[in-house]
């Protein structure tokens, strides 16, 4: 994706502070970006429906629904990549929007710089998620079968909802699959290259992978530990043959 193209890409700014939606917009504006602004919950999510942005910027801390719960509703209705904006630094809320299927997460204050450095990371790994496919369907064993053409992943015979950040990594574990991923690979790749230094994000997307597509998450027999080091997905070429 060239620098250029980000001028076809309309971000929604959720923010009830209007100097604070001001900056963004002004700074995405310049950049190229088309923005537009809502100033409540509500608003936000006939906006996604209505306009169908690129991204959307939600802050926590809005006066009629808390922005986790904004993104509950939009996570139910569209894939759309969400960036968290708060004030709050804590962990807890980091994890809690990560949890509800955001995409990133930015703790107030932050630069203009590292805001346009965001958005513009998470619009190249979603853009560059939804081009790829596989050559075919792939049957992993009886109970797994993944289909990236159409992005869906069946277990025991039931298709399994992923989340856009939890389809990615999957879909790049799978295309090395046999091979460890060492957590700067898995960075770059899903999250892109600013997120080096983020070795949390790996670790607990590996986790939600887990739950959903492993029988036992504590013993897992698909995304397999390197430790120290990384991830692996099982090799299931090689076993296939083997049998």
């Amino acid at each position: 994706m060239t620098e250029d193209s980000f001028a076809n890409h309309v971000i929604l700014v959720v923010d009830d502070e209007e100097r604070m939606a001001r900056f963004i917009r002004l700074n995405l504006e310049y950049d190229g970006f088309q923005v537009l602004e809502a100033y409540k919950g509500m608003e936000a999510i006939n906006l996604i429906r209505d306009k169908m942005p690129d991204l959307v910027l939600l802050d926590v801390m809005l006066p009629d629904v808390d922005g986790f719960e904004i993104l509950k509703t939009v996570r139910e209705v569209s894939t759309v990549p969400v960036i968290m904006l708060t004030a709050k630094g804590e962990e807890d809320d980091r994890v809690q929007g990560l949890e509800l299927g955001a995409d990133d997460y930015i703790t107030k204050p932050f630069s203009p710089r590292e805001l346009v450095s965001r958005v513009k990371a998470v619009l190249r790994r979603t853009e560059i998620a939804g081009a790829a496919s596989a050559h075919d369907v792939i049957q992993v064993d009886d109970r797994l079968k993944l289909d990236f053409g159409r992005r869906e992943v069946w277990v025991d015979g039931e298709l399994v909802k992923l989340r856009p950040t939890e389809y990615r990594l999957l879909y790049h574990l799978v295309q090395n699959a046999g091979w460890v991923m060492t957590y700067d690979q898995i960075l770059s790749k899903v999250w892109g290259y600013e997120y080096r230094d983020e070795p949390h994000y790996v670790r607990l997307y590996v986790n939600y992978l887990r739950q959903k597509l492993e029988k036992d998450s504590s013993k897992p027999k698909y995304v397999l530990t390197e430790r120290g080091v990384g991830y692996r997905f099982v090799d299931y070429r090689r076993e296939s043959e083997g049998e």
